[in-house]
């Protein structure tokens, strides 16, 4: 039998910093900036815009690890925002901010982004989380990628976290995903014959300068360009660190299951891309409320059957990966709602009150500030 892979798992988050008198953006202070650097030393660090800072965990065995080093980090970032009359939140786009009031960070990686993508990088006012799982073997991550890319919409859906847009409802669960595709190089990835293929692809757009390395590819799904992982983009920023954690413990137990299946000579069933995106509208679109397509009934299936049975497929990784209730903890989420269900649940409790509708997407913002806090 082959070497079962580490699995470890690390998870970068991308935070908004908002004033807590008006919940309004607010650009991070230099002191600010520093005190967090110099308290996580190396886990922290400044984004493209400059009221958007990121987080990234250190490298786990289990999600159980992730837990104590994400809440060290959340609650580091809080504490001295706090001193600045700053907090933190994680939502993939502010309710109510319009991206042209907002300013990038000068840096010279961030003034090479501005000259080479022009206006379209401008629009960026949005945050995502990112989940690694190592895999050491390179063919190995090309092959889990290929099968893994099927499950991204369902990640997607149990994430979103963006459906407001420049103080409109846009009608979608996460709005992110219409700003961050006009980029190149974003989107579903393509299948891949192996590692090798991969290489010469990357190696063809650098050898025309299109490309400096394969950071700036920006797909889904991808093989990491800095560590020997399996690098998850598809999810918006959770409000709530214990349903960043579920995203991560479904990130890494996937990988599992899917290389189980391989150890017993099955694998999970190669879908064409243009099928793939389809539920990547629909999670887009609705998040969990719709359901998404499964392409082997050709129906589609209520989002929570789907993810029932994702879960009981999953309970031999859960159980080896030690991440049981977090994978669990999906059924906790369609109960009570995604984080887009429960912003447009705050402005509508807020419209009720009498509130007008710049009040009410403040009060959308403030919930936002408080869901940063609950977890830690």
């Amino acid at each position: 039998m082959q070497k079962e892979p580490d699995f470890t798992i690390g998870v970068e988050e991308e935070y908004l910093l908002v004033d807590l008198d008006s919940f309004d953006l607010a650009p991070a202070p230099e002191a600010l900036m520093e005190a967090c650097s110099s308290r996580l030393q190396g886990q922290f660090a400044p984004e493209y815009l400059n009221c958007q800072i990121e987080i990234g965990s250190q490298v786990c065995k289990t999600v159980g690890q992730a837990r104590e080093d994400l809440r060290k980090l959340r609650a580091t970032v809080a504490e001295e925002a706090a001193r600045f009359n700053l907090a933190p939140i994680a939502a993939s786009c502010h309710p109510f901010s319009d991206w042209r009031d907002q300013h990038h960070t000068n840096k010279a990686r961030y003034n090479a982004l501005r000259d080479d993508l022009g206006g379209v990088v401008r629009r960026m006012l949005i945050c995502g989380q990112h989940v690694h799982v190592g895999i050491e073997n390179p063919d190995l991550r090309i092959d889990l990628m290929n099968q893994l890319r099927y499950f991204l919409p369902h990640l997607l859906a149990l994430s979103c976290s963006s459906p407001y847009w420049q103080g409109e409802d846009t009608g979608l669960a996460c709005y992110r995903l219409t700003v961050f595709d006009n980029l190149p190089r974003t989107g579903v990835p393509p299948q891949m014959d192996s590692w090798s293929t991969y290489e010469r692809s990357v190696q063809a757009m650098t050898d025309v300068g299109v490309i400096e390395d394969a950071s700036k590819i920006w797909w889904d799904l991808r093989p990491s360009s800095r560590f020997p992982t399996i690098e998850s983009r598809i999810c918006d920023v959770s409000p709530r660190l214990e349903t960043t954690l579920t995203l991560a413990a479904l990130t890494q137990a996937l990988c599992r299951m899917l290389w189980r299946l391989a150890t017993r000579n099955q694998r999970w069933r190669i879908y064409d891309q243009f099928l793939i995106e389809e539920n990547r509208w629909r999670a887009q679109r609705y998040g969990t409320s719709e359901g998404l397509i499964d392409w082997g009934q050709r129906e589609i299936v209520p989002f929570v059957d789907l993810m029932t049975e994702l879960i009981d497929l999953l309970q031999e990784d859960a159980a080896a990966l030690d991440s049981h209730d977090e994978i669990q903890n999906v059924l906790a989420i369609l109960q009570t709602g995604t984080s887009a269900d429960n912003q447009r649940a705050v402005y509508a409790d807020a419209i009720q009150a009498d509130y007008s509708h710049d009040q009410a997407l403040r009060a959308v913002v403030k919930h936002l500030t408080e869901e940063f806090h609950r977890d830690l």
